[in-house]
């Protein structure tokens, strides 16, 4: 039987979906039938509520979802106990995915699939991610861990439990903007992880958990981390151009570039120069903006390849005083809203998802009793 072999999956369209379309074409980004450029506009529980109910609140409803998000309950101590005692040696997406999978002693009805409970613990896993993730930055620095804060944003407390004190208002404005550039973005590694892990009738925790797995690798949510370093190695504007001579003389991976359905500039990415820019004006520092700035201008020259959304998130979290390797808990915290939205479209219309695989090993070998092997 000739069976095609569609390596990573490329171009194969698996199953349906309501929640975002990712045009590579005429690169457009769309959540549930609004333009990525509309919704940048919105506070990050807007979208949210978007991707849970599939349409935006009006002003009483998002007043409610707020109320109803900032008083889910702290996570139990046991959590923030682990991570203290980790943080020291183990990588922030390793705290975080073990942080998420020990929550899943304190969630009840984990197993019940009727949509109130789905929702109740979604809000709470939304929430409690938001905590994990403040606390692992908090601990990694040598710092107390901060207990969230009430009568504040999602991001503005997030923000407050990261650094210890209310941030301006321009910082979290670009948090936000962050976090909603990526909240979704079709079945990428990650949420096509939580959605076959869901397809198995598995629970939420075990889902996003898995997903968290995925998006650790440094060819999805670690990309941003990887730009950064690479940006430092290059130390200033005058070494970009020598030191990307060298990077493809010697066929080295550019992280921040390129993207399997993207042809051409990523949508977000824009958003996020912007930011980028922003922050080197705020800071009176540059430097990080006007290397990426280049570095995007010569390989587009030379190789025809694009920046993504990794690339300038980069120098945005930079400015903004954030560790670089905790840049991508920061991508798995507004990410965690699409896994959910996922996860809940494909208990909806389940099918469990398993695809072939093309042999290509030996046949007809001949079987040896092992006290006469050699």
């Amino acid at each position: 039987m000739n069976i095609k072999v569609y390596k990573g999956l490329d171009g194969v369209c698996v199953d349906e979906t309501t929640l975002s379309k990712v045009d590579g074409v005429n690169g457009i980004l769309t959540y549930l039938g609004y333009n990525i450029d509309q919704l940048v506009s919105c506070s990050f529980e807007e979208v949210t509520y978007l991707f849970l109910n599939n349409r935006l609140p009006n002003v009483s409803e998002l007043n409610t979802f707020k109320t109803t998000l900032m008083n889910t309950s702290n996570i139990d101590t046991s959590i923030l106990d682990y991570i203290r005692k980790n943080s020291a040696h183990e990588n922030p997406m390793s705290l975080l995915r073990t942080s998420i999978s020990m929550l899943s002693s304190t969630y009840s009805n984990l197993e019940n699939s009727d949509e109130t409970t789905f929702t109740e613990n979604a809000i709470k896993l939304i929430f409690h991610t938001s905590i994990i993730c403040a606390a692992i930055c908090r601990s990694r620095s040598g710092k107390d861990i901060i207990e969230p804060k009430e009568g504040l944003s999602f991001t503005a407390n997030f923000l407050y439990m990261v650094f210890g004190k209310n941030v301006e208002e321009s910082m979290i404005k670009t948090m936000d903007l962050a976090f909603i550039l990526h909240i979704d973005h079709s079945f990428n590694a990650s949420t096509f992880t939580a959605r076959v892990v869901t397809s198995t009738m598995s629970d939420i925790i075990s889902a996003v958990t898995a997903a968290i797995g995925s998006l650790k690798g440094p060819l999805h949510g670690g990309a941003n981390t990887e730009v950064m370093k690479l940006l430092m190695e290059i130390k200033n504007i005058d070494n970009v151009e020598s030191w990307l001579e060298n990077a493809l003389k010697n066929k080295r991976k550019i992280m921040g570039f390129g993207h399997r359905v993207y042809k051409v500039l990523d949508p977000r990415a824009k958003h996020l120069k912007a930011m980028s820019h922003h922050w080197g004006s705020m800071t009176n520092n540059t430097k990080w903006f006007e290397m990426s700035n280049k570095l995007e201008k010569l390989v587009f020259e030379k190789k025809g390849i694009n920046a993504n959304v990794d690339f300038y998130s980069a120098s945005t979290y930079y400015s903004m005083g954030i560790d670089i390797e905790n840049y991508t808990m920061l991508f798995a915290l507004a990410r965690v809203v699409g896994w959910i939205s996922h996860i809940k479209e494909q208990m909806n219309n389940n099918r469990i998802i398993r695809p072939k695989a093309k042999y290509v090993g030996p046949m007809n070998v001949e079987f040896i009793n092992i006290n006469e092997r050699n």
